[in-house]
């Protein structure tokens, strides 16, 4: 289980981005924590932020307490930007989260207002404060943003997903199949007047040297013998015609 609890949050804009970031990783389970609007699941902003995650919005739950947004849950992680002097440990996301996925918690990642963070008696009530690593002039990050990157973060502790599969590289022709379609080419060029077998200079190597860095592949071959055969047929005329 992996629930994600905003406490207090005030813009409705957030809200849905952050559904949306948590639909893109794969969790569902949102909890809102007195948020400034009653109706902030609903609203239009945060339908339209949300981008397609509404069915995350609409099985959100809200609740009066952080202790009723914890029910279920064995580790909860605050995400607070000021170090306090008293409380749960200060952690880098990565590297408690791949403890805790080992560990098969119940995890939730609790969010601060947006106004205000986390209130000390919010973050006393977690098992650890996250902090995630941020440029020390200016670390101040949007809600659905921070959301975003411990999502992604937590899914790739929990094995991530898998790329999805690409269309093979193509076979690339070997040295035999690229001088079995040299010496068809050969053949043809001489054929059409292109090629003079008794002065044939260095176009064949040229050829062959062109054709070695192109890194032909068995299509390719199949393609360019192709154009050889056709290089020597006869030109098409129509019936009835007399040229």
């Amino acid at each position: 289980m992996t629930r994600f609890v905003l406490i207090q949050t005030s813009h409705p804009g957030n809200v849905g981005a952050a559904a949306r970031a948590m639909k893109v990783m794969g969790f569902s389970d949102l909890v809102l924590v007195a948020p400034r609007w009653a109706d902030v699941l609903s609203q239009d902003e945060a339908v339209a932020m949300a981008s397609g995650a509404t069915d995350i919005l609409a099985a959100a739950r809200v609740v009066e307490t952080l202790e009723e947004a914890l029910d279920g849950v064995t580790f909860a992680c605050a995400t607070a930007m000021t170090p306090r002097d008293f409380g749960p440990p200060l952690r880098e996301p990565r590297g408690l989260f791949t403890e805790l996925a080992a560990a098969q918690h119940r995890l939730a990642l609790v969010f601060g207002s947006e106004r205000y963070g986390m209130r000390n008696e919010d973050v006393y009530r977690c098992h650890a404060v996250l902090s995630i690593p941020t440029h020390p002039d200016y670390g101040s990050l949007n809600l659905a943003q921070a959301v975003q990157l411990l999502a992604y973060d937590w899914r790739q502790a929990l094995g991530g997903y898998a790329v999805l599969s690409r269309t093979p590289d193509p076979l690339l022709a070997d040295a035999q199949a690229v001088q079995g379609m040299l010496t068809h080419w050969q053949a043809s060029l001489e054929a059409i007047g292109y090629l003079d077998p008794a002065a044939p200079k260095k176009l064949m190597p040229r050829l062959n040297q062109l054709f070695n860095r192109a890194q032909l592949t068995v299509e390719d071959i199949h393609i360019l013998r192709g154009i050889a055969r056709q290089m020597v047929k006869p030109p098409f005329k129509p019936s009835g015609s007399d040229d």
